[in-house]
């Protein structure tokens, strides 16, 4: 019989509500710690889930070297592949694709689904690497508002919202991220996960020169749909080619992510006529679409004020932990493990 294997951290929410579906479900579920899993690695034939791992670093320059930790992971998962008999929830090599917010956006254009648009460095492709030639950029493009988010990160780590009227010159720059001095004298970029706005020019460029060493991508701040006073945009949950769940972001400011005190709000509370609600579903399936080794995926999904035109923002191939699913239905990991029963009994292997 092939084994049902959770890979990630115990006593998270992740784990303990995906315990909770699977129980319901009479199906049992092998958790694997990423603490020591090669050595508890089972044999035999098996479907994996992957949560990611922990990242427990608040200084934003070490997100690369992180998100390096977590391809290497990924890349060995995907070679164990060759020699057992591994059904993957979402294959490690379609993981490692999402993570690269660049590379992702890059295949979501090529294949037409609609994106934010991006803005580049001097050639095409290349990154923006200091606030001097974000300017010179924004002129060119006549793009004065813009969001900025490291090339690898999550939950607006590094993220700055950044706008500049070329005329007076004033620009105000929105973000988590703040300079911190250490004991040796150091200054570091750190998360302190409370979004500060800053207007004095010099303190903005310092901040940009930062965030842009992250190696950053870099894309039109658009205005967003409102509801009630507050900008939104919308987080869904896709799995199995159908929209699971899907929930506003409800925000006074630019950025909309929900651990920084903003509010969730149920897509049906929106008044969104049911013409757009079907686009966003149409565009949330084509993306997942594009990478044939996923069967889930969290997408962040743009509204714009007036046409309601959707736009996908980014992708997150382990988006799938709502607090505002889990704590009510559950319905997205009930799904996951419906979906594991499927896998494990299919042909009769079960």
């Amino acid at each position: 019989m092939r084994q049902a294997v959770l890979l990630g951290n115990p006593d998270t929410k992740r784990t303990i509500y995906l315990g909770h579906a699977a129980e319901k479900a009479g199906l049992h579920v092998l958790f694997l710690d990423w603490s020591g899993w090669r050595e508890h690695f089972p044999a035999g034939d098996i479907f994996l889930k992957i949560d990611p791992p922990l990242w427990d670093s608040c200084f934003l320059g070490q997100l690369g070297e992180l998100a390096g930790d977590y391809r290497a992971r990924l890349k060995e998962l995907s070679s164990m592949a060759k020699g057992q008999d591994i059904v993957f929830f979402n294959h490690p090599d379609d993981i490692i694709a999402l993570l690269d917010k660049r590379a992702c956006k890059a295949r979501l254009t090529e294949a037409g689904v609609p994106v934010t648009e991006a803005l580049e460095g001097e050639r095409p492709g290349e990154p923006v690497k200091n606030a001097e030639q974000l300017l010179e950029q924004m002129a060119d493009r006549r793009m004065y508002q813009v969001f900025i988010k490291p090339v690898y990160g999550s939950g607006a780590a590094g993220i700055g919202a950044f706008r500049w009227h070329p005329g007076s010159g004033q620009m105000v720059l929105y973000t988590c991220a703040l300079e911190y001095e250490t004991g040796a004298g150091e200054r570091r970029l750190v998360n302190t996960k409370k979004l500060r706005r800053f207007s004095e020019r010099g303190q903005v460029f310092r901040l940009l020169n930062c965030l842009l060493k992250l190696d950053c991508v870099v894309e039109r701040w658009y205005a967003k749909a409102e509801h009630q006073g507050f900008s939104y945009d919308l987080r869904a949950v896709v799995q199995g080619g159908k929209m699971d769940f899907c929930l506003g972001r409800l925000s006074r400011g630019p950025v909309t992510n929900l651990h920084l005190n903003n509010h969730p709000t149920e897509l049906g509370q929106l008044g969104l006529p049911a013409a757009v609600i079907d686009q966003v579903e149409r565009v949330c399936t084509q993306a997942m679409s594009c990478w044939d080794g996923l069967y889930g995926g969290g997408i962040d999904i743009l509204l714009e004020r007036g046409s309601l035109k959707p736009r996908v923002i980014e992708m997150n191939a382990q988006g799938d932990l709502i607090y505002q699913d889990i704590y009510h239905e559950n319905r997205i990991y009930r799904h996951q493990a419906e979906r594991m029963k499927e896998v494990i009994y299919e042909n009769g292997k079960g």
